[in-house]
């Protein structure tokens, strides 16, 4: 039996930038910004701010004008 501050069963969770949704991390897209471009990181381990967007296509369609309110 596992005490209660253990971590056993626990999924990362994280919200898409655009829609807000809390989805389990592992279903994002996470992408950090480099030299004003967005840099889709598909073995999530880049070095810099890392950002997540659901795979809808109404929020990666967004994702363009979220980056220009977003100081890199």
């Amino acid at each position: 039996m596992p005490n209660r501050s253990s971590n056993t069963g626990h999924i990362p969770q994280r919200s898409c930038v655009i829609c807000r949704k809390k989805i389990k991390k592992k279903e994002l897209l996470r992408f950090v910004i480099l030299e004003n471009e967005i840099i889709f990181d598909q073995k999530m381990n880049l070095q810099k701010r890392g950002y997540y967007c659901c795979d809808d296509n109404l929020c990666l369609k967004k994702l363009v004008k979220w980056k220009s309110k977003v100081k890199s």
